[in-house]
């Protein structure tokens, strides 16, 4: 078959909805554009952990250390689906850790804001988590099959992370001055950050029209954007809570919340590595990389033992 045949052959699968899989052609830019997006998704798992992991001793009973530890633990084992699906592309673990190790390869900017209070905890959980399955239930139908069928999985743990956070947030909302004021507070310093994780607007976003072609991706940034706020600001309601746009009101000839303008120069300037904890997220992410290299030799070591052991012997050498 000619490249020309090969193209037509994945084209007609994308328009049928059939999963590309690991060992069907595919143009190197889709094989590009997936490991960008699967890599920096994996890295947003595991940098995602260090302002939640900060609390877990800190966390005000036995019930929410068991649960927020549970969270944690489930976003360690995103990162490893994700990065197992991202090798079925030709990308070595290693390598894929190192472009984060340098700065090449970016992860959610979201996770490089400071988490200074326990309503944090519920902040993160109720926005960042509610926003990430905005973002990753379309990702279950995803033209790629590995990132779909990894994403199932991960959707709906993200869920019961959504949970726990709303559930922060409403005892807080429902508790004294000061827990409310703190809630309030969280929600204050969250809510921004956490619509810019949709990305830059469609407009100024490079990869997203042909993402949307390709089918990788089933919705645009500011389409996610827009249906994340209609349910959150609803959710705030719910509880109690003040949305901190002064610009927010509902639009009834479009059905949805107008909001104000996005500070896209932070968002930028945070993603460029100039956010409150872009340096220690990465130090951090360094020095465990650093400090655990001997258990990765000695997996290896042993794994090499095993398979020695294993290999049948010839009839010479059981002479």
């Amino acid at each position: 078959m000619t490249t020309k045949s090969f193209q037509e052959h994945f084209d007609k699968q994308i328009e049928n909805e059939v999963s590309i899989e690991p060992r069907d052609w595919m143009p190197d830019d889709y094989r590009k554009t997936l490991i960008r997006q699967i890599s920096q998704h994996a890295h947003s798992e595991i940098v995602g952990m260090l302002p939640e992991g900060n609390w877990i001793t800190r966390a005000p009973s036995l019930r929410r250390k068991c649960v927020l530890l549970a969270k944690v633990q489930d976003e360690g084992g995103h990162g490893l689906y994700l990065y197992s699906a991202a090798e079925t592309l030709g990308i070595s673990r290693d390598e894929m850790i190192e472009q984060l190790h340098s700065g090449k390869a970016k992860y959610s900017s979201i996770f490089n804001y400071p988490t200074i209070t326990w309503a944090d905890m519920g902040a993160i959980g109720w926005l960042v988590d509610g926003a990430a399955i905005m973002n990753q239930v379309p990702l279950c139908r995803t033209s790629y099959g590995p990132y779909a069928r990894a994403m199932v999985r991960v959707c709906k743990e993200e869920s019961f992370h959504q949970r726990q956070g709303y559930e922060i947030m409403m005892t807080l909302a429902n508790g004294t001055e000061v827990q409310k004021k703190m809630a309030q507070d969280a929600l204050n310093r969250w809510w921004w950050p956490s619509i810019m994780m949709f990305g830059p607007s469609d407009a100024d976003s490079p990869h997203t029209v042909q993402s949307m072609k390709w089918r990788i991706k089933r919705f645009s940034n500011d389409e996610l954007r827009q249906k994340f706020i209609d349910v959150t600001v609803e959710q705030a309601k719910l509880i109690g809570l003040t949305v901190p746009d002064p610009d927010l009101k509902w639009n009834e000839a479009t059905g949805h919340y107008d909001f104000g303008k996005i500070n896209w120069d932070e968002f930028w300037n945070v993603v460029k590595g100039n956010g409150p904890c872009n340096k220690e997220r990465l130090q951090a992410r360094q020095k465990a990389w650093n400090d655990g290299a001997w258990v990765r030799d000695a997996a290896v070591a042993h794994a090499q033992k095993r398979k020695f052991k294993e290999t049948p012997k010839s009839k010479s050498e059981a002479a």
